[in-house]
């Protein structure tokens, strides 16, 4: 061991490992693996030794880091996102605060279809920069991986711009992009009267999306007055056909039936389901189903949260977290407002929402064999929190708590600011 020189060590932390290979689920999503003054070491980018402040002393780095009693943490995992889009829609906040519901905004050209006119008009360098803006506040806030769908575009040229911007933002800065595909997000207004044409329009675009390795995700958007569960499912088995992982958007207004319809098709996981039935959740929790809840969507729609409760503590469900980053439901790319959220809103417990933005959130995107725990052998993507313990994150809401950040072992937050090239 002390042969190695380590390019860094973080010493002097309490370090909350969320160790293990399989989703937490139910009550040992509260077992996070809590290290009192220990240490972290990094070599070639991935986690070398995890252990005491007191045996690290003897290992040899480049670089030393005290963490002074701070909380050490996974790198966090934002599991749903829209990442590249075009516009904002602050515009119908007047409507919202009349108490219009969501989808009559969007039976009026207003909502999704709204950012659908936005990022139409907008050009690659314009969806990149507005994509870079996002993608900067997340790490700052201490997300280091994040899935990004595309479905602004309801057309083929636009999605496919959607996902190579995607693409090219891998290149551009240092937080980690898995792509999803979500064309059916929404009807576009000139399919309005065939939206079995336009299904099968997005269904004849999986192929060219699998060639170019566009995306690792397929979704759409099952509910009332968008895409039915007949519809649905005749998507998601294509793309289950072409190689995609699956999602869906799943009941978050209506107890429609995409929770049934995660569990028949195997889905990686099922998002939203504020209005899922009882048997909904039981189905896709017994077949495997990660169920991600976005309490910030929930919170701005006024809607009655998801039953997280039931999930972890009568279904034993791995339950995970994200933003819905988007311009609409949840325009913030804060994952820990959402923390603050699911405390508050979901009434779940410090540890438990920790462990649903880290090893539960890298599960429902596939990524827990690299990111998600801190455990020799996986990617070093950390944060050091202004904290000592989890309550205080959640605690203490609308600041950010980040101290400093390592992405693949890059230290590209230092002291709460942002390092260019590091």
């Amino acid at each position: 061991m002390t042969e190695r020189v380590f390019d860094s060590l973080i010493v002097h932390a309490q370090v909350a490992t969320i160790a293990g290979s399989a989703p937490h689920c139910g009550s040992a999503m509260r077992e996070i693996g809590l290290l009192n003054d220990a240490a972290v070491g990094i070599i070639d980018g991935n986690i070398a030794f995890v252990g005491s402040s007191q045996d690290a002393a003897a290992l040899e780095t480049k670089e030393c880091l005290d963490a002074r009693g701070r909380l050490l943490t996974p790198g966090l995992v934002d599991p749903h996102t829209h990442l590249v889009h075009s516009g904002s829609r602050e515009n119908e906040l007047a409507q919202k605060l009349a108490g219009i519901p969501y989808l009559e905004i969007l039976q009026q050209g207003g909502g999704i279809l709204s950012t659908v006119h936005a990022t139409r008009r907008a050009s690659r360098e314009e969806l990149i920069e507005q994509a870079l803006r996002s993608l900067r506040t997340m790490l700052l806030w201490g997300t280091t991986t994040v899935e990004a769908k595309s479905g602004y575009g309801l057309d083929v040229p636009t999605e496919l711009l959607q996902l190579r911007v995607a693409q090219e933002l891998r290149k551009l800065q240092p937080v980690e992009i898995i792509s999803t595909f979500l064309g059916p997000h929404a009807i576009p207004p000139e399919y309005q009267d065939r939206p079995d044409a336009f299904l099968e329009q997005m269904i004849q675009l999986l192929p060219a999306i699998q060639t170019e390795q566009l995306a690792d995700f397929a979704d759409i958007f099952c509910e009332h007055g968008v895409f039915s569960v007949v519809q649905s499912e005749r998507f998601l088995e294509a793309a289950q056909k072409a190689g995609f992982g699956l999602k869906i958007h799943a009941d978050e207004v209506e107890p429609l039936g995409g929770a049934e319809l995660a569990a028949k098709l195997g889905a990686v996981s099922a998002d939203h389901l504020l209005a899922a039935s009882e048997n909904g959740l039981r189905s896709l929790v017994s077949a495997g189903v990660i169920p991600v809840l976005l309490p910030g969507t929930s919170w701005n729609l006024r809607a009655k949260p998801a039953r997280a409760r039931f999930l972890i503590d009568t279904l034993q469900a791995p339950v995970a977290l994200a933003t819905d980053y988007n311009p609409g439901s949840c325009p913030t790319e804060s994952l820990q407002f959402i923390m603050a959220l699911a405390a508050n809103e979901l009434r779940m417990t410090p540890e438990e929402i920790l462990t649903a933005v880290t090893i539960n959130s890298a599960h429902a995107i596939r990524q827990a064999h690299r990111v998600g725990s801190i455990e020799v052998g996986k990617q070093a993507d950390l944060c050091l929190f202004n904290a000592d313990n989890p309550a205080y994150l959640v605690y203490h809401f609308g600041i950010n708590h980040i101290a400093d950040v390592w992405k693949k072992g890059q230290h590209v937050v230092v002291n709460g600011l942002y390092i260019d090239n590091p």
